[in-house]
């Protein structure tokens, strides 16, 4: 008699926010595969959903909360059906408000920080063993990478390889040092081991996360006296044959130093692309922001990199209405813009976040204001991304075929610049670096035609 097959269990990883929740859900992809589960496309058919959340933008814990309605809706309809559901909250809200989650939403089983996603085996086992909800908001850093599997799976020629988390600098807006914790750097070895396991399952191209990851400092690889900064890490990783491209981010303007900017004039793998967030043109709101540099010293760390690589093409942040900022503050940002001409920019409107220094501020800048100048700066940035897209009509780059476009015969990739090519080519090409003669540009993506 042939013994019939235990049905895998499925688990569903729903992401919001940055590139590091990310990392962390391919990570938690990777440990529960190690549990035997595979990946559901949908809450209905999964035995684990786990929603690995962001606190950055406004109202985020509301918008979980309502997700968790939904997910009750889900969870008791499959009980009805004799099937059990595991619904775990990870991440940035799960670490600042892990005890309102818990009592808020019984439905929940499991909460993690995300400094504790490592712990996901056994918070699952004790709450299948008592039936109780489970909360880990511990920030033991250390612990998250020494016990994560050493085995990568991926998808595609890219990945993010989290080398760096947590900020130290406290600005007056952000909640990553609550929710992240104090600035960590892992081990230099340890960065490259996963380095090569991307690479010997067919990554090409690694892009290194961090809060501040040009904070990123450890001892040199073992044998190799001396502390390591950055740049040492990006010529280390670039000597790893099959790694034919390297990015990282996000930057802080006060860690950007003279051999990180030298470095992207002498190492071909690393990418003419630099995220270097501003947040607000003007002085006075950086300093009432506490973010440590000017804008003096930016347009100076601009000015160097420029040098080091002409061609770069620059991306920021910026933050509209912070608590004092008048219209002088606001037209000091737009000419920030017009001098630096970003190739692309990520701009929100400011909200108050509990327990940040900002949230206490007087002269809180009226919804509609901010709203006004928002679409100002937001119309400025798109000129300028549309106008260095369009640079490049004309042009041969270099474009990393990553996966099948909308259209058939037509496959999406990225130029060095981190545009978005599409291009008619055939499916066997997907993983490789083609030759691509831009054609047309539009804001958001570049098209061509194979050389």
């Amino acid at each position: 008699m042939t013994k019939q097959k235990t049905p895998a269990k499925r688990a569903l990883i729903k992401t919001w926010g940055c590139q590091m929740n990310v990392y962390d859900s391919e990570r938690m992809s990777d440990i529960l595969g190690n549990m035997g589960y595979e990946m559901a496309d949908d809450a209905e058919t999964a035995d684990l959903v786990v929603l690995n959340t962001c606190h950055i933008r406004e109202k985020a814990a509301e918008k979980i909360y309502s997700e968790l309605g939904r997910l009750r809706q889900t969870k008791e309809a499959r009980k009805l059906g004799g099937l059990d559901t595991k619904i775990a909250v990870v991440g940035c809200v799960a670490q600042a408000e892990g005890a309102e989650i818990m009592s808020r939403a019984p439905v929940v089983d499991l909460v993690l920080g995300p400094q504790s996603v490592q712990q996901l085996p056994d918070m699952l086992k004790k709450a299948e063993q008592t039936g109780k909800g489970q909360l880990a908001a511990e920030f033991d850093v250390a612990a998250k990478f020494a016990e994560l599997p050493k085995q990568r799976k991926t998808t595609g020629p890219s990945a993010f390889l989290t080398i760096q988390e947590g900020c130290d600098k406290f600005c007056a807006f952000c909640v990553v040092p609550y929710t992240r914790g104090a600035e960590y750097s892992r081990t230099t070895d340890e960065i490259t081991a996963e380095a090569r396991s991307l690479i010997a399952s067919g990554v090409r191209e690694v892009t290194l996360l961090g809060q501040n990851v040009n904070a990123w400092q450890a001892d040199a690889p073992f044998g190799t006296p001396g502390q390591w900064r950055l740049a040492d890490l990006l010529r280390h990783l670039s000597m790893i044959e099959g790694l034919d491209r390297l990015r990282y981010t996000t930057s802080h303007p006060r860690d950007m130093d003279d051999d990180l900017i030298a470095v992207h004039g002498a190492l071909p793998s690393v990418m003419p692309y630099l995220h270097l967030p501003v947040q607000s043109g003007s002085n006075r709101i950086l300093k009432a922001m506490n973010r440590q540099h000017t804008i003096e010293s930016y347009f100076e760390k601009i000015d160097a990199i420029r040098i080091s690589r002409p061609d770069i093409a620059i991306s920021g942040d910026f933050i509209v209405g912070f608590p004092g900022e008048t219209e002088q503050d606001f037209e000091d940002t737009m000419a920030c813009v017009r001098r630096v001409k970003y190739a692309s920019a990520y701009s929100f409107n400011y909200s108050t976040r509990p327990g940040t220094p900002g949230a206490n501020l007087k002269q809180q800048i009226p919804e509609k204001v901010k709203s006004e100048r928002l679409y100002r700066l937001q119309a400025l940035i798109r000129e300028q991304q549309l106008e260095f897209n369009q640079a490049q009509i004309g042009k041969t780059l270099p474009v990393l075929l990553e996966r099948k476009g909308k259209h058939v015969g037509q496959l999406g990739g990225r130029s060095p610049y981190l545009q978005g090519v599409h291009v008619e080519a055939p499916e066997d090409l997907i993983g490789q670096i083609a030759e691509v003669k831009i054609i047309s540009a539009s804001t958001n993506a570049l098209s061509g035609c194979l050389v």
